[in-house]
């Protein structure tokens, strides 16, 4: 089975519902990890806008569920046991969705998923997130991702 990563509510390549950006409820959408490689202990996610320098608008790890919940960047009780956040473009250790600026174009927001063989990359939450990801990518199992595409005006 191969690696790849889902969310029920927009498929890779389409619009992010409007719901999950700051212009509205600013919740982190569903998401669904399939085929794990073997040996896959934990993940970790990182989710950046690519047209806009990286803009890292949220980084989780250390977490072994295979379905991330609605809000689970955002509210504690959704989050799997153990998840950590780093922190984001806007100093907060949760998720903020895509907040583009209204003349700009479609902006590509890029979902990304590392499988690891450890069950902790040894950081706490709001630590650095680009400091995280680095570590996650040479330790990593196998590398997924899923884009999400949002522009200042609603698509």
């Amino acid at each position: 089975m191969s690696f790849f990563m889902t969310s029920p509510l927009f498929t890779n390549g389409q619009a992010i519902p409007a719901r999950f950006t700051r212009r509205s409820e600013n919740i982190s959408p569903p998401l669904v990890i399939q085929g794990a490689p073997e040996g896959t202990r934990s993940f970790a996610l990182l989710v950046q806008d690519t047209d806009a320098d990286d803009f890292v608008h949220w980084a989780a790890f250390d977490f072994a569920e295979t379905h991330l919940p609605e809000a689970a960047g955002n509210d504690p009780a959704a989050a799997p046991p153990g998840m950590k956040q780093a922190l984001n473009g806007f100093g907060r250790a949760a998720y903020d969705g895509p907040q583009p600026p209204e003349e700009d174009g479609v902006h590509n927001y890029y979902f990304r998923l590392i499988a690891l063989p450890e069950p902790t990359l040894g950081f706490d939450d709001g630590c650095d997130a680009l400091e995280m990801w680095r570590k996650a990518r040479a330790m990593r199992l196998a590398e997924v991702e899923l884009i999400g595409l949002f522009m200042g005006t609603p698509l």
